[in-house]
């Protein structure tokens, strides 16, 4: 009887276990840690955003795997999980970018934005026929003339980092964020310190064709995404990288 109980409990979103639980959401949370790392860090001059995007297959076209998006010219996106997921509330964020500018003459607040992402994502844990959206993001971008980091969770909750890791290996990248992470470091070291933590879960180090990197840095306030040739030169110079 017991057991016929749980399963109702784990087939309704709408539905609260005795304990308080939602297992739907549960559900969505493995579901992003199945999902390649992303690590966001927050420095001084601006933010960093870098993502793990191995490939399936040798024969799979590198440009297709999408872990980072601009949303618009001062804040940016990596997921973990599910990508279709990913995609959907991307689109959500850009179009609300651009009403805001619409609306208002001037870009969207990173925590408003990201504030509406979850807005969106909650929706979808008290609604009946749907599941939850299977992804976590990292919402990086500038708000006058600060740096913002943040998270968002299949609850449709948000949380502001100074660094953080979703993902596969999320614990153990964590760990190492927090024991390395200095709120005095600049760009250059944010950039550094998200290849270091990504390495860090890698035994066989890693490929410039297999990392996405983006930043966005307070002077320009311009979201940016660095060539192939200029992780190639970093990992080099961190002596991160691994045989290809």
């Amino acid at each position: 009887m017991q057991g016929n109980e749980q399963q109702a409990y784990d087939r309704g979103i709408t539905i609260f276990s005795p304990d308080g639980r939602l297992y739907q959401v549960e559900y969505a949370r493995e579901a992003v840690k199945r999902g390649t790392a992303s690590v966001g860090v927050r420095t001084a001059d601006g933010v960093v955003i870098a993502a793990d995007r191995h490939a399936r297959s040798p024969l799979i076209e590198r440009d297709s795997i999408e872990k980072i998006h601009e949303i618009d010219s001062h804040v940016g996106v990596a997921s973990a999980g599910h990508v279709a997921d990913a995609r959907q509330l991307i689109d959500v964020a850009r179009r609300q970018s651009q009403v805001n500018r619409l609306r208002y003459d001037e870009p969207a607040s990173v925590e408003s934005l990201t504030k509406e992402i979850t807005d969106y994502i909650q929706q979808y844990t008290q609604t009946g026929g749907a599941r939850p959206f299977g992804v976590a993001l990292l919402v990086a971008g500038i708000e006058d003339g600060e740096p913002r980091l943040f998270e968002t969770d299949p609850s449709g909750t948000p949380y502001e980092w100074q660094a953080v890791a979703i993902g596969g290996s999320r614990e153990d990248i964590q760990t190492f964020l927090e024991d390395e992470y200095t709120e005095e470091m600049d760009l250059e070291g944010g950039i550094e310190l998200a290849l270091r933590a990504l390495a860090s879960v890698n035994e066989d180090g890693l490929d410039a064709t297999g990392v996405d990197i983006a930043t966005i840095d307070v002077e320009t306030e311009q979201f940016q995404k660095l060539s192939e040739e200029d992780i190639a030169e970093r990992l080099e110079e961190f002596e991160l990288g691994g045989e290809n």
